[in-house]
């Protein structure tokens, strides 16, 4: 498999091996974002419980 990120082409043997080196990690609980998560001013959440926990205002999960 290939992902394309920033004109680099990145070869992995699986999904798995792609998601631990290429998804972005939650700035409070550390855990890393796959799907959507919330991106505030540069920093990535995986939620918005993990934003306002570190004091960013005025985002809602939509569910």
């Amino acid at each position: 498999m290939s992902v394309s990120s920033k004109r680099r082409v990145h070869v992995f043997d699986c999904f798995s091996c792609a998601i631990h080196r290429r998804a972005p990690i939650c700035e409070h609980c550390r855990v890393q974002i796959i799907g959507q998560g919330v991106d505030v001013d540069g920093h990535w959440y995986c939620g918005a419980h993990c934003a306002r926990a570190e004091r960013k205002a005025g985002i809602v999960d939509k569910i």
